[in-house]
């Protein structure tokens, strides 16, 4: 059970979002019709015969987690593990949708997850992030984005001759000398390693830092999932010359399972909340990224900080591999539930399925105990 309901970086209490809900209202009408987990298995396993059920074994991901590594005293071990990753595990809008296996990272004793952890660190301090690959099977790397480190801390095997071959670690000294929103990810065979899920956040606060009212990580990601099915003994065949996106995420999840409060990343507001999003790409194409009825500003881009005269008004900013937009905006509107959603129209289905896909919301605590907000719950199989 997790301790916050949201997006990563929430400080909502379950227990707060349960009294939003109303409690009794939200409960007694989700997963009164909508379809059980064990339904959504029999289907993958009836489309998919024994490779599926081979693949059961494996551990199921988990929502990332965000890693304070300042108060771990600057010192995180990332280790990565085959896993089952559920995009949208009902058949509620063109679910189930799911990546059989995936390459998952987790910090230090916690849970695998896609993305992986979001690692958060103050301007001034080193990390050193160990990379644990005693239990793997084939080699990595990490490479973070934005930072200046050292040469043989880049994390590329060709251009350093270090790679971490199953059964060793490696540490690597990564200075937060550059303020903003970065990324991290396997820089080994990386047209494969990341499309298996191995990438995640990497935050540096500036000194001083002032957070907003509410502050939410977010990470979009499109994804060809023939190397899910192919890495996972399923009939398929990954082609990275010719990929054939067809599952688009946001923090690893589809609409509608990117409302589930646990499990997926509803951006939760008040009215008159200054919100701040860090949005970044870890996928292969760009990603229109629109929020409605509401006008944001971009504060931040690739860890530099946007002039105050370079500023305006906009509702949609297009985010490019790699690039990381932090916006802002206030909880202005009148109180309800919005769409955020990529503007590519076809990456916000499910298969054929509209809608679905890379879509998440802007979600007033104020409407939470209404019958819509309880629909959709059902729709994202929140069960209290």
């Amino acid at each position: 059970m997790t301790d916050y309901v949201g997006a990563p970086g929430s400080t909502m209490s379950r227990r707060e979002f349960l009294a939003a809900t109303g409690g009794a209202g939200i409960l007694g009408l989700a997963g009164c019709t909508a379809p059980t987990n064990e339904r959504a298995q029999a289907a993958l396993e009836e489309r998919t015969g024994t490779a599926a059920s081979q693949n059961a074994s494996l551990p199921t991901t988990s929502p990332p987690e965000v890693v304070n590594v300042d108060e771990q005293g600057g010192s995180v071990t990332l280790s990565s593990a085959p896993a089952r990753h559920m995009a949208h595990p009902l058949e509620s809008m063109g679910g189930p949708v799911e990546l059989p296996q995936v390459w998952a990272f987790s910090a230090d004793d916690g849970d695998p997850s896609v993305p992986g952890p979001i690692l958060r660190t103050t301007e001034g301090e080193d990390m050193e992030v160990t990379l644990d690959n005693t239990d793997g099977k084939r080699p990595h790397t990490l490479h973070f984005h934005g930072v200046r480190k050292s040469w043989k801390d880049d994390g590329v095997p060709t251009t350093t001759g270090i790679r971490v071959d199953p059964g060793e670690k490696h540490t690597y000294t990564i200075p937060a000398n550059v303020p903003g929103t970065h990324l991290y990810h396997c820089h080994y065979q990386t047209h494969r390693h990341i499309e298996m899920g191995m990438y995640g956040i990497f935050r540096v606060d500036p000194e001083g830092y002032e957070p907003a009212d509410r502050e939410y990580f977010m990470t979009i990601k499109d994804w060809d999932s023939r190397l899910s099915r192919m890495a996972a003994g399923q009939d398929a065949s990954y082609d990275p010359r010719n990929r054939r996106p067809d599952v688009f995420t946001v923090n690893g999840k589809c609409a509608p399972r990117t409302l589930h409060p646990e499990d997926g990343s509803p951006i939760i507001v008040s009215e008159g909340d200054l919100v701040r999003l860090h949005l970044t790409n870890n996928g292969y194409m760009s990603h229109p990224m629109h929020v409605h009825n509401h006008r944001f500003e971009s504060v931040e881009k690739d860890g530099g900080t946007v002039p105050e005269a370079a500023r305006h008004e906009m509702d949609v900013t297009n985010v490019a591999p790699a690039e990381r937009h932090t916006v802002e905006f206030t909880a202005d509107a009148e109180p309800g539930i919005y769409l955020m959603h990529c503007h590519k129209v076809n990456h916000v289905m499910n298969g054929g399925f509209y809608p679905g896909g890379m879509l998440g919301g802007v979600v007033y605590e104020s409407v939470m105990d209404t019958d819509i907000f309880a629909q959709l719950m059902e729709y994202a199989g929140y069960e209290g």
